[in-house]
């Protein structure tokens, strides 16, 4: 597995990582046991930059990411984030940036996990009630501790970037990123870069879209949360098979999945940028890996802005309410 460097610190993950909240919750009916082999199988081929939070799953992803690292801890980089609200029942309730709960988090999360330390430790969503300084300053005394090595952000902007940097040194940025949510290159991610930000693209094949596995709503299980993503729905469906449709013609002219190109034209942006699909399944993981052996020369990656612009998913990203949350 090759691997790259987050952040002006230093911190040395895999290539691709891998987002694990698929295994606990929205999309569907998960398997625990599937999972764990499904994680175990990652770090046989090198995927060891995994992401979780607590609120996936109300705490139990990190429990589950936790069972699946007994004995095997310091083989993985292991991100968590804290920061949005839910009651045990799963209700999300809002945000909470405070001192106080960057402490209790913490804690909360290393219970989960039955681990010492968070070697990546984000804040979920930005807390318009409290100064990122104030955030920042607590996640670094969490630092000084040796409870977390290094911060990260969630869905921040170029100022909260540029404020949290003054107060300590932010690795990563985690935000969506994608052939059809290109957003960030309009100021984040030259933000980024001034201030030696890695940056983290989660959903990078598009929740899934980007595959060309899903063809029709119907596709989805009843309590897969992408049925309320306005992506999903009726028109803005229609309009988006279309694009999906040619990325799985660059693919094919590659020779290659459409996935691993969606994956690669990411990787191509920089070597700052560490795509974390997620995946429950071990052939899945074999497939995203196999994009760190699509090589994209500046002419394709060019005709890939042609045929596919920047601008042509149809939907926002989430519906109004979580959009609302989003500094980016």
């Amino acid at each position: 597995m090759k691997t790259r460097k987050l952040g002006s610190r230093g911190l040395e993950v895999s290539a691709i990582g891998l987002g694990c909240m698929g295994m606990s919750e929205f999309y569907g009916p998960s398997d625990q046991t599937a999972s764990i082999e499904t994680l175990h199988h990652a770090i046989d081929i090198g995927i060891t930059f995994w992401d979780t939070a607590e609120i996936y799953g109300v705490g139990r992803n990190e429990e589950l990411v936790g069972r699946a690292l007994e004995g095997k801890r310091d083989q993985v980089v292991l991100a968590t984030k804290f920061g949005v609200q839910r009651t045990p029942e799963g209700e999300f309730i809002g945000l909470d940036g405070s001192p106080e709960n960057v402490k209790k988090a913490c804690e909360g999360s290393l219970k989960r996990l039955n681990m010492d330390h968070i070697d990546l430790y984000y804040q979920h969503r930005m807390d318009p009630a409290v100064p990122i300084e104030d955030t920042v300053g607590a996640l670094a005394q969490l630092v000084e501790q040796g409870k977390v090595r290094h911060i990260g952000l969630s869905e921040a902007g170029p100022d909260t970037l540029r404020r949290a940097s003054a107060v300590h040194p932010i690795t990563a940025l985690q935000t969506e990123y994608s052939l059809w949510s290109r957003d960030i290159e309009a100021s984040i991610l030259d933000a980024c870069r001034e201030h030696g930000i890695g940056i983290v693209p989660y959903s990078p094949l598009g929740r899934g879209f980007l595959s060309g596995a899903i063809k029709s709503p119907d596709d989805l299980d009843e309590d897969d949360w992408r049925r309320e993503n306005p992506r999903f729905q009726g028109e803005n469906f229609k309009k988006n098979l279309e694009l999906v449709a040619r990325v799985e013609n660059l693919a094919k002219d590659k020779e290659c999945t459409a996935s691993q190109l969606a994956l690669a034209w990411l990787l191509a942006q920089g070597a700052d940028v560490v795509p974390i699909p997620g995946t429950r399944r071990k052939e899945r993981l074999d497939e995203n890996a196999g994009a760190l052996n699509v090589t994209l020369s500046n002419e394709e990656l060019a005709h890939i802005d042609e045929v596919v612009p920047k601008d042509m998913a149809a939907g926002t990203r989430y519906p109004e309410a979580q959009m609302a949350v989003l500094e980016s």
